[in-house]
């Protein structure tokens, strides 16, 4: 990449935590957030376990100043949180001070208010304020909004792999002149729809994760949200910013294989993460660690571990874990919250564990990292895989 990208600022809130600190004791300590669903009314509460995130939508809008007489849904409260720690962590006094934009991601949007009061709209007006809330670009503009941002706002809805597309395209555009500085990741909430829509398609466990065991039986769902600062060299130099991390590669593909399931063969990863490496201009062996998509469905884990054999070669895999264990797998913000995972990990010289593993997968010698070990890292490559085969690979370097 002839333009540098530097990371400037990060902010994060999840089951595991509600800011970056809160988060980085969480995965030192082994802490995870999967548990019972309290925040909304389900008939699976008790019965599926999610990583959510114990404050109520009330909580959060007393946190963030806002008039209580709104129409502001979870997914944007939590993308207003993070994104919020991410300008100040950059030390931004100014957002418009130079060309400014943001790009998020959202799988949910606002389902997570409309299918609340769906049936209610006729015989209630006064509820027809959260139809306008509905659309996925509505959450980007009141993340914006609340940011006091004037500049370009975009979205991207990729499923699983949103907030890797939106440092993607953050990046391209700060790379072609185009904006000095792109707050970037993605945000979703827990929902009804995304719920019983992943428990239709069997691919929820009954219990607790297990990424890349032999007797994984499918993924908790989780909700978060994740934002990066990235800007330019010219901006780092001119303001004398600190860098945190600097994104040096990244790649997306599509393997057409399937709405909702991974080639066996794992093209679509193998695809990104060769594409990741070219841009960076890295060998293969410069990688330290990966974090892993690692979903723990059965049909993910196999593809994946298969693609990253396909790259770094039989024996040679780089060290790797799946932080989904701890967070449930979070749709749209999940690139992001593990974006910051990553830079956490290479900032402290240490690699998270993959919780709740016990046996190794059968189709190959692949073993993740189990217990928080020190290393120092220099390079991460971190993947995101979304249904339809959407793709994509981010390596993050260290500043």
């Amino acid at each position: 990449m002839s333009q540098k990208i530097a990371i400037t600022g990060m902010g994060i809130i999840s089951s595991i935590g509600n800011n970056v600190e809160e988060n980085f004791i969480s995965l030192q300590s082994g802490k995870h957030g999967i548990s019972d669903i309290e925040m909304f009314e389900t008939r699976h509460a008790g019965s599926i376990k999610t990583g959510e995130i114990k404050l109520s939508n009330e909580d959060l809008v007393q946190q963030l100043q806002l008039d209580e007489d709104n129409n502001i849904t979870r997914t944007s409260l939590l993308g207003m949180v993070a994104a919020k720690e991410a300008v100040e962590s950059a030390g931004i006094s100014d957002i418009n001070s130079c060309r400014t934009g943001l790009i998020s991601s959202t799988s949910v949007a606002g389902m997570d208010i409309t299918e609340k009061y769906f049936y209610s709209y006729e015989d209630f007006p006064e509820k027809q304020k959260y139809i306008d809330a509905h659309d996925a670009g509505n959450s980007s503009l009141a993340i914006a909004g609340y940011l006091g941002l004037k500049g370009m706002v975009s979205t991207i809805s990729t499923a699983c792999s949103s907030a890797a597309n939106a440092i993607m395209m953050g990046a391209k555009l700060i790379k072609n002149g185009v904006l000095d500085r792109v707050i970037v990741g993605g945000t979703d909430s827990l929902s009804k729809f995304t719920l019983n829509g992943f428990n239709t398609l069997m691919i929820l466990t009954d219990s607790y994760n297990t990424p890349f065991d032999n007797n994984r039986k499918g993924l908790n769902l989780g909700e978060a949200a994740a934002f990066l600062v990235l800007e330019s060299e010219e901006i780092v130099k001119k303001e004398n910013k600190k860098v945190l991390a600097y994104l040096s590669g990244y790649g997306n593909a599509n393997d057409a294989h399937h709405q909702t399931a991974s080639s066996e063969n794992g093209q679509g990863a193998f695809l990104a993460m060769q594409q990741a490496l070219k841009i960076s201009g890295l060998e293969k062996e410069n990688i330290d660690y990966i974090n892993v998509h690692g979903t723990a469905t059965p049909n993910n884990d196999l593809s994946e571990g298969i693609a990253m054999i396909r790259i770094f070669g039989e024996n040679q895999v780089p060290e790797f874990s799946s932080t989904k264990a701890f967070t449930g797998h979070t749709l749209a913000a999940a690139a992001g919250i593990e974006a910051v995972f990553s830079i956490l990990a290479m900032q402290n010289s240490v690699i998270f564990p993959n919780l709740n593993f016990k046996t190794k997968m059968e189709e190959f010698d692949l073993t993740p990292v189990t217990e928080l070990k020190e290393k120092n890292i220099h390079h991460v490559l971190s993947n995101s895989f979304g249904f339809g085969g959407n793709c994509s690979t981010l390596i993050f370097s260290k500043s």
